[in-house]
């Protein structure tokens, strides 16, 4: 196995073992992050938002398939099951990422899923009925903006 392929297994197996501080860690320290609802993190900030979900998750479950790297781009599948905190209802979210490394570290990384399939389940009816719009899809963001940059003030302390 390539060590960038050993590399975004391990992401993914500590992601598995809710283990934020291992995630934030494989991360250049000018990395860039982008995904559906967090579109332009940089910095220490990918890094944040995986230790804040990482320590949100409550029965969370990651598994991680085709799993591809050289020495400078990398992708993989993966999958997590989970309840979201703020309905409580059940999500299974599939995501294909795409990497970018340097040194050993992930550069930059980028998650895509379909944020309205997303909604119906994380939201319920309003999901379903409102999740496609730009006016929920904007609002999804926001408050996922705002909880991070509320657990990065506390957790900087």
């Amino acid at each position: 196995m390539h060590p960038n392929e050993l590399l975004i297994q391990s992401f993914y197996e500590a992601f598995s073992r809710c283990d934020g501080d291992f995630m934030a860690s494989c991360y250049t320290p000018d990395a860039t992050f982008s995904d559906p609802v967090f579109t332009d993190l940089r910095g220490a900030m990918p890094g944040a938002m995986w230790r804040m979900l990482a320590r949100r998750a409550k029965d969370l479950k990651v598994q991680c398939s085709r799993i591809h790297a050289d020495d400078h781009s990398g992708s993989a599948h993966w999958e997590a099951w989970y309840t979201f905190s703020a309905t409580q209802r059940p999500v299974h979210n599939m995501i294909e990422a795409s990497f970018t490394f340097r040194d050993g570290k992930i550069a930059t990384h980028r998650d895509t899923f379909d944020l309205w399939r997303w909604s119906r389940q994380a939201l319920g009816l309003p999901g379903v009925l409102l999740g496609w719009t730009p006016l929920v899809q904007r609002k999804i963001r926001a408050d996922a903006a705002k909880g991070l940059a509320k657990f990065y003030a506390n957790d900087a302390r």
